[in-house]
């Protein structure tokens, strides 16, 4: 996974409440607010999930190949320093300067550090292995937030392969977001064969969509607003707000970090040549409020046309959406216009005359969730239509074993319950789960992959990775998880 910031406690300004029925039946109000610096409000005790104890079990087993793990202190320069050395070079970027390291320092400060350290190595002080997490919002159909623990600067060195290593740090990692309270853990995944093993499984895809600038003729609406070219750094002190009603509009979409936005506006380091490339475009309404912005580059030889491209578009309502496209795809001078990360449902073809103008690539899984709380990450979303459904859960590590019954509303509001264990009549002291009718048995990774809507179990079903328990549940089932908007991650973390 890419190297990237922290949060910094943003969900909580659109943070809100699941109603849920735990297994005993009581309705509760589940949090989805985490405050700054790490602490949860959930009714819990809080903590300071940075430097809380160190998971046992992966300093036993590791301990016992001859190797040290630790949680890094980022406030110690020298060990934070090593250890961001080896996070840059197992995905191959530039060794940092000093400018650099003054960033990480700042944006890893409010995340997890953990490295592994092999005393006999030529550099004892630089880990062979590393891992970072935090707790953070991860928005739901319906504009909720869940508690979401992501996990990030997963690598383990050539050096030191096959050696449990990285089994070790994701099975903490699991540990270390029950312990959060987490009801989703959550990556963006570099390799697609690494994780399914810890149970987690694409839930959100993403693309790269290229216009065709010389073809490109808006036949949109006009948006009631207009557009502004801004100095990038004029955004700063609204894209916070800005970027918060943009994610929450989106199932998929994670809280941003101060740092991302620092970057993606060229503000780490403003004289280099990348950040002096950066131009920004915002969109106020007719009101004259601020309601979008997206920063984007263009690249192109001397006295030929060039290519605008852009990883960073957010827009708090469609107008601005709009608004922005038609201000990129309009650039003089540019012969394709470069879209990273978008949605595979982008409106755009549905705005210009010849939608042909519009090729994807690269569309593929982005992000990644692992359920660990079927409870709180069901009762979290709206689901399509009202109904009830019974689901079966297969988890190997156990953490979202179980059965759980959806009662769903018609307005989209779920409350979920956990099935106790019941006695099995024919053999005495033995139990078995309840099997309600209208259910689903599926693993934990399909459950992760239908959570926000980006498949549908029917299709898991024809896959053979989904079984309907009851004759008609498989209609319910894709009625209940289809989402209004098309799940989608716009960064990597």
């Amino acid at each position: 996974m890419p190297r990237v910031g922290v949060a910094s406690g943003s969900a909580q300004d659109h943070g809100v409440h699941a109603r849920i029925v735990s297994s005993g039946g009581a309705r509760h109000e589940a949090s989805a607010l985490w405050l700054p610096r790490g602490r949860r409000y959930a009714g819990a005790m809080p903590f300071d999930f940075r430097s809380s104890p160190v998971d046992r079990a992966a300093e036993v087993s590791l301990g016992a190949r001859g190797l040290e793990y630790r949680l890094v202190d980022t406030a110690d320069h020298a060990a934070f320093d090593a250890w961001s050395q080896a996070d840059n070079l197992a995905f191959h970027h530039p060794r940092p300067r000093e400018i650099d390291l003054e960033h990480e320092r700042r944006v890893f400060a409010e995340r997890r550090v953990i490295g592994v350290y092999d005393s006999t190595s030529a550099r004892p002080d630089v880990p062979v292995a590393t891992v970072s997490s935090w707790p953070t919002g991860l928005s739901m159909p319906g504009g909720r937030s869940v508690d979401a623990w992501a996990v990030s600067s997963v690598s383990v060195a050539p050096t030191h392969r096959r050696r449990g290593i990285a089994r070790a740090l994701m099975e903490a990692e699991l540990r270390d977001a029950v312990a959060a309270g987490a009801a989703v853990a959550m990556l963006t995944a570099t390799e697609a064969t690494i994780y399914g093993r810890f149970g987690y499984s694409p839930a959100a895809r993403a693309a790269t969509v290229h216009v065709d600038r010389r073809r490109a003729r808006w036949s949109g609406p006009d948006a009631p607003g207009r557009t502004h070219l801004v100095d990038p750094a004029s955004l700063r002190e609204i894209a916070p707000q800005l970027v918060r009603r943009a994610v929450a509009r989106t199932p998929g979409e994670v809280d941003r970090w101060g740092g991302l936005l620092d970057r993606v506006l060229g503000l780490v380091d403003p004289e280099s040549a990348g950040s002096r490339a950066v131009r920004a475009v915002r969109y106020d309404d007719e009101h004259g409020e601020p309601q979008g912005f997206a920063a984007y580059r263009v690249t192109r030889n001397p006295n030929e046309p060039g290519v605008l491209e852009f990883d960073f578009l957010a827009a708090a309502t469609d107008d601005a959406e709009r608004a922005l496209w038609r201000t990129l795809v309009e650039v003089d001078f540019v012969d394709e216009v470069r879209g990273l990360l978008r949605s595979v449902d982008e409106p755009l073809p549905w705005l210009l005359d010849d939608p042909r103008a519009i090729a994807v690539d690269h569309l593929g899984d982005h992000l990644w969730v692992r359920v660990l709380d079927p409870v709180a990450a069901l009762g979290s979303r709206r689901f399509g239509a009202g109904g009830t459904l019974t689901l079966d859960v297969d988890d190997p590590l156990g953490y979202a074993h179980g059965v759980f019954e959806l009662e769903v509303s018609g307005d989209g509001r779920a409350e979920v319950r956990k099935v106790e264990d019941a006695p099995d009549a024919s053999a005495a002291g033995s139990s078995r789960r309840s099997r309600r009718a209208g259910g689903l048995r599926l693993g934990v990774r399909e459950l992760g992959s239908i959570l926000l809507g980006d498949v549908a179990p029917s299709l898991l079903a024809r896959a053979g990775r989904v079984h309907e328990s009851s004759a008609g549940s498989l209609e319910v089932a894709d009625r209940l998880f289809r989402s209004a908007r098309a799940p989608h991650l716009s960064i990597w973390f």
